[in-house]
C-alpha cells in the first residue's frame, strides 16, 4: 500500500492531521517516506544544499570548526558530529580543510547522525577512509567529550504546525479528506494552550514548530554539560514573524505539498529566534543570527575563490558563479542564515562582535 493510502486510511480512522502529523510520515515513514525510501540530492535530484555548490563552503564551515576547537583549548578528544550529513560531501570537505590545523583530525571522534540508509551507504562510500561512526539521533553521541556539531539544512525538515486567523480566531491547519476522496486543507479548532499574537489580520498563518524548539534546547543541554559549539545553516527567518513557509521540492521545482507524499521533499523556513530562545532557556549562549552572505565573508570566502581562480585559470568563471551562488542577496545570500549555540564564554570565528 502506499504511503498515500495509508495516509488516507488513517485520516478516515482517526480524523484529519496536523500539518507537523503530516510532515513527518512524509519525510520519515519507514516504508514510504522521502528520506527513508527514494532522496534526491544534487543537480540531478530535487534540490541542492550549498556544499553541492561548491567546495569553498564546506572548507570554510572545516576552518570554522578547527578554530572553534582550537578556542575551546584544543582538547585531546572530541566529538565532530554532523546532523543529516547529506551523501557526505560537506564533511569530507570539512575534514579535507581541517588537515590545516595540527592536532584537530587526530583529536576528532567523526560522528553522523542519520536515519536514511540510502544516503547512510553514500556517507560510507565517501567517507569511509575516515572510519566514522553513525547513529538515528542526537542522544547516542558520546557524553564524556566535547562536542563540535555541524547541521546543515536541518532545521528546515523538522515539522512545524500551522495556525490560521480566520473569523476573529485562530484555527489549526489540518489534512484530510475533500468530498472526492483526495488528501486536502481544512481547519480545525486550536489547542486551548495555543498562544497567539493578539492582534493579527484576518486569514494569516502563524507556523510553530516545537520539533526546532526541542532540537535545540536538546543540543543545547548536551553543549552545557559537555562543552563545545553547534553550527546551524538554513533557509528561515531572522526575526519573529507569520507566514505560510510550506513547500514541496521535486525535480527543483516547487509543487502541491499534497502531491505525491513521500515523493518530494517537503520543508518549512526555520524558525531562528525560537531555535536561539531554546538554547538559552537550556542554559547554553546563542550568536547573533547572521545571513549566510556575512558568515562567509567573515570567514574568507572572497579570498578562498581568488585562490581557486588562481590555481585554477580555466575555472576561474565556474568559482565566480559559485561564489555568487552562495553569496548574493537574490541566491542564498539573503534567505539562508547562520546561528550557532555554544558554552558559556566561547567566542566563535564568523560570529565576533
Amino acid at each position: 500500500m502506499s504511503l498515500e493510502a495509508r495516509l488516507k486510511e488513517r485520516i478516515l480512522e482517526h480524523g484529519p492531521m496536523t500539518v507537523a502529523e503530516y510532515m513527518t510520515a512524509c519525510l520519515h515513514d519507514p516504508a514510504g517516506g522521502y528520506y527513508a525510501a527514494h532522496p534526491g540530492l544534487g543537480p540531478e535530484g530535487d534540490f541542492i544544499t550549498a556544499p553541492l555548490v561548491s567546495q569553498m563552503f564546506g572548507e570554510l564551515v572545516g576552518l570554522w570548526a578547527a578554530e572553534t576547537w582550537s578556542r575551546m583549548g584544543r582538547p585531546e578528544r572530541f566529538a565532530l558530529a554532523e546532523i543529516g550529513p547529506g551523501d557526505g560531501t560537506l564533511m569530507e570537505d570539512v575534514l579535507r580543510a581541517g588537515r590545516a590545523a595540527p592536532g584537530f583530525l587526530a583529536a576528532a571522534e567523526l560522528w553522523l547522525v542519520e536515519t536514511s540508509r540510502p544516503l547512510r551507504a553514500l556517507q560510507a562510500e565517501r567517507l569511509g577512509p575516515s572510519v566514522p561512526r553513525w547513529t538515528e539521533s542526537l542522544d547516542a553521541l558520546p557524553r564524556e567529550i566535547p562536542l563540535i556539531v555541524l547541521a546543515n539544512e536541518v532545521l528546515d525538515c523538522l515539522p512545524a504546525r500551522q495556525f490560521v486567523r480566520t473569523g476573529g480566531r485562530w484555527c489549526e491547519r489540518r489534512i484530510g479528506l475533500d468530498a472526492e476522496g483526495k488528501l486536502a486543507f481544512g481547519l480545525g479548532p486550536a489547542p486551548s494552550g495555543f498562544a497567539a499574537p493578539a492582534e493579527a489580520p484576518e486569514g494569516v498563518v502563524v507556523e510553530i514548530s516545537l520539533a526546532q524548539e526541542n532540537f535545540a534546547e536538546t543540543l543545547a543541554e548536551r553543549i552545557v554539560r559537555q562543552g563545545g559549539a553547534a553550527l546551524l545553516i538554513d533557509y528561515g527567518r531572522d526575526r519573529p514573524g507569520p507566514g505560510d513557509t510550506l513547500q514541496a521540492l521535486k525535480r527543483h521545482r516547487k509543487i502541491d505539498p499534497l502531491t505525491a507524499p513521500g515523493e518530494a521533499d517537503l520543508t518549512v523556513h526555520a524558525d531562528f529566534p525560537a531555535v536561539a530562545a531554546a538554547a538559552v532557556r537550556a542554559g547554553a549562549q546563542a550568536t547573533a543570527i547572521r545571513t549566510q552572505r556575512d558568515f562567509l565573508l567573515a570567514l574568507g570566502v572572497e579570498q578562498r575563490a581568488r585562490q581557486l581562480a588562481r590555481s585554477r585559470p580555466d575555472r576561474a568563471d565556474v568559482v565566480g558563479r559559485q561564489l555568487r551562488r552562495l553569496i548574493a542577496p537574490e541566491e542564498m545570500g539573503e534567505l539562508f542564515k547562520a546561528l550557532a549555540i555554544h558554552a558559556p564564554g566561547l567566542e566563535l570565528p564568523g560570529f565576533e562582535s
